[in-house]
């Protein structure tokens, strides 16, 4: 609950720059816009997660391994031979964008025409991959505060700078927006790793690809299914827009947008401190169930006044978030939060996997899971439009939770405690009662209603989660210390 509150904090004030930067965005280039500029920043996401070897994600369980485990020298060492590596990647990456960057072209807009500016983003890709070994990192060492502030300050000075571009010069502003915020990243952590003292290690290239073996080849099999995961969301962005147009996948991404950024905060905040716990603990089955149990307890809890609340306004946060030309992803939105409780608990038992360092199971559930969504959106899309990507999304969420549930319990031995289903139950009923009553057509009924629901939801989930952390005592020990 610490980490929750102190990076869910972080997340809040980054959501509040968030709507600030997406609504002038949205006003500024409008759907069209939005759609060549989530097209870029796609492409990119992809070209990173081929090339960087999940190097961000693999040295985060070796360096909390490593605390946990070891002495200070073998701590600094597992971060320098981090840093050697991501060199390589990050050099190769940027050149091999550069000259895939007239097939990225064709392959993003069906034209040659982007190819200049495929070149351009290669600078961005070069900062994206210092900028995550840098987090990965703080987040290894589990320097929560400096993590939680580069986040912060990062964010801040990446609205100053690029609202501006996006004012005066519209669509043509993208690119170096990009360019500049990855650059604005990578400087901000890289400050604030700095300010983490470790031991000063001598290292040769050979040490360092001999001794990353095992984060390398764990790493690959995370940037594998990273790629997969991209690969799959680039064509579904692909189909949206040829079936539908650059607009449509406007509409697409400011859904995914509220979906994965502003409800995903849960998820985010709460994984920057749940992964390196978990990867501290990976060898002790009953470690492994108190610190899961205790995630996903915490995680149903938050999630469910948020999405009751969510369900209740959609088109109110839609105009707000990014304008009225935006009010065909409502539908989306609405179906698609639903599965986010379901995707609280699968969240919290994936990441076991990933712990384990099962990269087969890993590798077969990224290929199966992904194939499932792609083709669910795209008979989702084609049949039902945006409401059917809603739906198909939830129904995704589902199957995912429920395949991790059994992989988990048979392939470790994992079961969660009796009183987790009973708060998940309710969670249930609570989430799928206040989406039926979105359904009335009476709007003062239906928004009486609904504020009564965000209202029980809202005291289920303190009450619970006072029950484990008496939250009462914590409020008044900190006013007492205050005094």
């Amino acid at each position: 609950m610490k980490a929750t509150s102190l990076f869910g904090g972080v997340q809040v004030f980054n959501i509040l720059i968030s709507i600030v930067r997406s609504k002038f965005i949205a006003l500024f280039i409008g759907p069209t816009g939005m759609g060549i500029a989530s097209l870029f920043n796609t492409t990119l996401n992809v070209v990173d997660a081929v090339t960087n070897l999940g190097l961000n994600r693999s040295a985060v369980k070796d360096i909390s391994y490593a605390k946990e485990n070891y002495k200070a020298n073998k701590v600094a060492r597992t971060i320098h031979v981090l840093k050697r590596l991501v060199w390589f990647t990050a050099v190769i990456g940027a050149v091999l964008m550069m000259i895939m960057s007239p097939w990225l072209s064709e392959i993003a807009f069906e034209s040659k025409e982007y190819t200049v500016s495929f070149i351009w983003l290669s600078l961005a890709l070069l900062f994206k991959q210092f900028t995550h070994s840098n987090l990965a990192i703080l987040q290894g060492l589990q320097k929560l505060v400096n993590l939680a502030k580069a986040n912060l300050v990062g964010n801040t000075v990446g609205l100053i700078i690029t609202v501006p571009l996006y004012y005066f010069f519209r669509i043509e502003a993208i690119i170096p927006a990009i360019i500049i915020a990855s650059l604005i990243s990578f400087v901000i952590t890289l400050y604030y790793t700095n300010k983490t003292k470790v031991e000063k290690v001598s290292l040769t290239n050979k040490e360092a690809f001999s001794e990353g073996k095992e984060m390398i080849h764990l790493g690959v099999t995370l940037s594998v299914s990273s790629v997969i995961t991209l690969i799959a969301a680039y064509v579904i962005q692909i189909y949206i827009s040829n079936e539908g147009g650059v607009d449509s996948v406007g509409y697409y991404n400011a859904g995914m947008m509220i979906l994965n950024t502003y409800v995903g905060l849960v998820f985010n905040a709460m994984s920057t401190d749940y992964f390196p716990r978990l990867s501290a603990v990976s060898n002790a089955i009953e470690k492994i169930r108190n610190i899961v149990f205790e995630q996903a307890y915490v995680a149903v809890l938050i999630i469910v006044p948020i999405i009751v609340i969510f369900v209740a306004f959609a088109p109110f946060f839609i105009t707000l978030l990014y304008s009225q030309e935006f009010t065909p992803t409502v539908q989306f939105v609405s179906w698609g939060i639903l599965g986010m409780l379901f995707k609280a608990v699968s969240f919290s038992l994936g990441y076991i996997i990933i712990a384990k360092g099962d990269s087969k199971i890993f590798i077969k559930t990224a290929i199966g899971f992904n194939s499932i969504l792609v083709v669910m959106n795209i008979i989702g899309y084609t049949y039902w439009g945006l409401e059917g990507l809603g739906i198909s999304y939830f129904i995704y969420f589902i199957i995912h939770f429920i395949v991790i549930w059994l992989i988990t319990y048979y392939r470790y031995n994992f079961t969660f405690r009796k009183e987790f289903y009973y708060i998940f139950g309710i969670s249930i009923v609570l989430c799928t009662l206040s989406f039926l009553l979105s359904f009335v057509e009476d709007d003062v009924l239906k928004y009486i209603s609904l504020s009564v629901m965000i209202l029980i939801s809202s005291i289920f989930s303190v009450y619970n989660i006072d029950e484990k952390i008496a939250i009462r005592d914590l409020i008044q020990n900190f006013f007492r210390r205050k005094k």
